[in-house]
């Protein structure tokens, strides 16, 4: 069977199709074709920077459906269906929402899908195809897994290579999708195998894309073994708690950690009680545990989370000062989101207080980085504007040259000042191109067709 696999792009920037500069490997699909038995032909569209093949005759498209880009991948769906494919939804978004999801796939794969994948290929082979395929448990150790980075092949993405370690997340935050998805827990490859992989394909650079790479202590550890004799590059994300642990944080910068990103969401109590964030309750101010992983000299990406309940104007400009202050390599000021099948959504719900009648990611006046929900303390627009004053405040050029020149972790080396460089403009000029985003391409390609018509009619 010829097989597609789409990424779908979020949406529409000033009534045209988003291009983003700042694309990674869609690792998902990588996984996937590793899966895919070879009697099947396997070909890779990227809706976020060309055109999505609707023209060719493919027996099956699998499309990953995320929340912010549930409205586009329905849009693809749609019309593959419509001129006869088979077409597989999975993803985050599938899985919490299974419902939705349901009405524009004729299967949807939940939880880990790629353990289901070739069972599916097999029913579509033999007209027996199901409407819901659950994946494994997220348990125990995942092995097996072929990464095949060559679907990448031809295509542009940022120089730096995509894997995975773990899957799912010990801890359970109110807001998160992951967290609640998993039920708190992790499974993770044999650390020997992932070593083995990067070696394999000579990957110098490496982002694991686990939701906490240190989800099993132990199992990080081991894992930092065995890259040690690689002598790559790599960043994650992890939980602050891994500057607590001498062990491990030796063992990540002998085996090439370069930085992380970690999520320090508030620096008040009340917000991060509300929230569960256990993990983060230990260290006060911050102030302390920063300095540790400073003078390790690791970059952080430092994730902060707008709106809970404690949340006010002052200390969302607080915040972005203390961010300043300590002259992390890139900051990002999300606005806290209610994702569904979340306790937070839950309690949205119960309240009152959702906003675009739930569904935002679908709705027609919903627009990327404004608030979905009514915040304790101000409006929901507010909280969108004092979340584009940080992200702007943040990124002026004084304030990216004033950050480069910490000596400690992003201009200790060449690599790293050049690393920061390349990616901080780069990542504030995506940042404002996003903002206000229509999700979905609302009719675009409908209207687009028209001018083509009228196009060709007076070209006559």
């Amino acid at each position: 069977m010829k097989i597609l696999f789409v990424k779908p792009n979020m949406g529409l920037v000033d009534g045209r199709p988003y291009h983003d500069r700042g694309r990674m490997e869609p690792l998902t699909f990588a996984v996937l074709a590793g899966f895919t038995p070879e009697r099947h032909q396997v070909a890779l569209c990227d809706d976020r920077f060309e055109p999505v093949p609707y023209g060719a005759r493919w027996d099956v498209v699998g499309i990953n459906v995320e929340i912010y880009t549930a409205r586009r991948a329905y849009e693809i769906a749609d019309r593959f269906r419509a001129a006869g494919a088979k077409v597989i939804l999975g993803g985050t978004h599938v899985s919490m929402i299974p419902d939705e999801a349901q009405q524009h796939a004729d299967a949807i794969a939940l939880g880990d899908s790629d353990a289901v994948w070739a069972k599916i290929l097999d029913d579509i082979e033999e007209g027996k195809l199901q409407p819901r395929y659950p994946g494994l448990p997220c348990q125990g150790t995942l092995t097996g897994i072929r990464t095949r980075w060559d679907v990448f092949r031809g295509k542009r993405y940022l120089p730096v290579a995509l894997t995975q370690f773990g899957r799912g997340c010990v801890n359970q935050c109110e807001y998160c999708a992951t967290g609640n998805l998993f039920h708190g827990r992790n499974a993770h490859r044999p650390p020997a195998e992932v070593a083995a992989e990067l070696e394999r394909d000579g990957r110098t650079f490496v982002f694991f894309v686990d939701d906490n790479l240190i989800a099993d202590v132990p199992a990080a550890k081991q894992l930092c073994r065995e890259l040690i004799p690689l002598k790559i590059r790599w960043t994650a994300q992890a939980s602050l708690n891994f500057a607590s642990d001498p062990e491990l944080l030796d063992l990540m910068l002998r085996s090439g950690c370069q930085g992380l990103v970690v999520g320090f969401e508030s620096r008040d109590p009340g917000n991060l009680r509300a929230m569960n964030k256990q993990v983060n309750l230990g260290y006060g101010s911050y102030d302390e545990i920063v300095e540790r992983i400073r003078a390790a000299g690791l970059m952080l990406w430092a994730a902060f989370l707008l709106g809970y309940d404690h949340e006010t104007e002052q200390s969302i400009r607080d915040t972005a000062d203390w961010a300043l202050s300590k002259k992390f390599a890139f900051s990002a000021f999300n606005i806290l989101m209610p994702y569904p099948a979340t306790p937070f959504y839950a309690r949205m719900k119960e309240q009152g207080r959702l906003l675009f009648d739930g569904a935002w990611w679908l709705h027609d006046d919903y627009r990327f980085g404004h608030g979905a929900f009514v915040p304790k303390n101000m409006n929901a627009e507010r909280l969108g504007e004092l979340g584009l004053w940080a992200r702007l405040k943040h990124n002026t050029a004084y304030q990216i040259m004033r950050r480069a020149t910490d000596r400690s972790t992003n201009s200790k080396d060449a690599w790293s000042l050049l690393t920061y460089f390349a990616y901080n403009p780069l990542f504030r000029d995506e940042m404002l191109k996003k903002h206000d985003m229509g999700l979905g391409y609302r009719g675009f390609e409908r209207t687009q067709r028209e001018r083509d018509l009228i196009a060709r009619i007076f070209l006559r």
